[in-house]
């Protein structure tokens, strides 16, 4: 008897090379569509994953989505950015709607794409502008297509009003009275109606300081000026305090200073807002999530009019925790904004660190729905996490003992005696895509020559004294959108 069992080399090829191999041949244990992120942890074979191609070219999952865990310098960001330049290859164009350290800024420069900075004295962000939503329901309403001018036209009022709410939910640390909500809903009409041009904020809190009959209507007053004033009393305070500065500052009081466009990719860089303003971040991510889905939306009223040739988007919506830990209720905010665009062909992802930023909420009913976050998502990534983390993981979705240890181990430190050297911690690049209760399949991310030399994964930038400079080249061109009817490769 042989007291130890040799390991076969393995070799892969395609199945007219093998054919003639069989029975020693076998299936490849991980999909072959999708984005080549790595090799497999065990097998060495090559792993492809991406949502959007899952979804939609080998129906491995029910919708286009993926949430990404792991503890913070093992590589989420650059999985991400492997995802969005192959899929920007497939003509899919990558959305990152908050770029909090500006680690997305190179790849999307080297797409060709369109960069847009926020901050204070940076850029400001609108949030009252409807951005193309007018201009596509009038065009949409000369080509006859009345139902849907009216669909954008209602969605871009739902998410203005949305991200008043969520400003003033911010502001306060506690949402709005559904009397104020309602009063700041008619008011956006009334500024619809009677305002020409783009409204601010400014021109929101003066209808409301006017008091015409249809605000004092919803404030039921029963014509008593002093009952109305005293309604919309602490409204009137807290959108002074947004117009005038604030912890929130003069971000989202005037008109947008770098519209994005929809035939490319973008990338909103809120860098230069320090990590210390928790509640501008989350203001910002919130704004940039609401104008990004507008546009989207926006794109595909019109594709499916026949207006415009049909593009998909690839979303990314970066350290969710820090916009659900801003204030009560911000979970639903957050819900309603990415729930308003389910539509065919958007893709989305999205990062945050651990289970219990999700769930260190302080209402139950916030950490049921942030959870739901999670369960919701076609695919979970997982990358190095604690232990304590596993109870709460598993709650959301089913984990085998061996892939909990597998997780736990990747979160390690490097070794002591590191010389002074530059020695990766044992999980940095490596992650276990999940979907429902399949096993989880281990990679490790490769990346490329450009990749490396080009400084798109340096994240720590201002640590690092010796820098390695991209070769100055064209930037690359993402793949023009390919129509259902077309052939070529797949």
């Amino acid at each position: 008897m042989a007291q130890l069992v040799p390991s076969v080399r393995e070799y892969r090829g395609t199945t007219v090379q093998v054919c003639g191999l069989w029975p020693f041949s076998s299936g490849a244990s991980s999909p072959m569509i999708g984005v080549p992120l790595g090799r497999h942890e065990e097998t060495r074979a090559t792993v492809c994953c991406d949502p959007i191609s899952w979804f939609q070219r080998a129906r491995l999952i029910s919708n286009p989505s993926a949430f990404i865990l792991g503890k913070p310098g093992l590589g989420k960001s650059t999985l991400v950015r492997r995802m969005f330049l192959g899929l920007s290859a497939q003509g899919i164009h990558p959305l990152v709607l908050g770029d909090l350290k500006g680690e997305h800024v190179k790849a999307v420069q080297a797409l060709g794409g369109q960069v847009i900075r926020l901050g204070r004295g940076v850029g400001y962000l609108n949030i009252l502008d409807p951005g193309q939503a007018v201009e596509a329901a009038g065009l949409l309403e000369d080509h006859g297509h009345h139902e849907a001018a009216a669909r954008v036209r209602a969605d871009a009022h739902g998410r203005r009003l949305n991200m008043v709410v969520s400003l003033i939910t911010i502001s306060r640390n506690s949402p709005p009275t559904d009397q104020e909500q309602t009063i700041l809903d008619r008011a956006l009409r009334v500024l619809d109606e009677r305002f020409e041009g783009i409204p601010v904020l400014q021109d929101l809190l003066d209808v409301i300081v006017c008091a015409p009959d249809e605000l004092r209507q919803v404030a039921l007053d029963r014509g008593d000026m002093k009952i109305y004033l005293r309604e919309t009393r602490a409204l009137e305070a807290t959108l002074l305090g947004l117009t005038g500065g604030g912890k929130l500052g003069e971000i989202f009081s005037r008109q947008t200073t770098n519209p994005m466009k929809r035939d490319r990719a973008v990338v909103f860089d809120v860098s230069s807002i320090d990590e210390t303003e928790t509640d501008l971040q989350a203001a910002v991510l919130l704004a940039c999530w609401s104008y990004g889905f507008g546009t989207v939306n926006v794109a595909n009223a019109l594709a499916d009019a026949g207006l415009e040739p049909r593009r998909n988007y690839f979303v990314v919506l970066d350290e969710l925790w820090r916009a659900l830990r801003s204030g009560k209720g911000m979970v639903d905010r957050v819900d309603a904004l990415t729930r308003l665009n389910r539509s065919v062909g958007v893709g989305q992802i999205m990062i945050s660190h651990t289970m219990s930023d999700l769930l260190a909420l302080p209402a139950e009913e916030d950490r049921m729905k942030a959870r739901g976050f999670v369960e919701r998502s076609g695919m979970v990534i997982c990358g190095g996490l604690p232990a304590s983390e596993m109870r709460l993981l598993t709650s959301a979705i089913p984990l085998s003992r061996q892939e909990q240890q597998k997780l736990i181990s990747w979160q390690d430190p490097p070794v002591w005696d590191s010389r002074g050297l530059d020695v990766e911690p044992p999980g940095r690049g490596k992650f276990l895509i999940k979907v429902g209760g399949r096993p989880g399949i281990p990679v490790r991310i490769a990346l490329t020559i450009i990749e490396q030399a080009g400084g798109l994964n340096d994240t720590d930038t201002r640590w690092n004294k010796e820098r390695i400079e991209m070769p100055a080249e064209a930037p690359m061109e993402p793949a023009a959108p390919r129509m259902p009817d077309e052939g070529g490769p797949r």
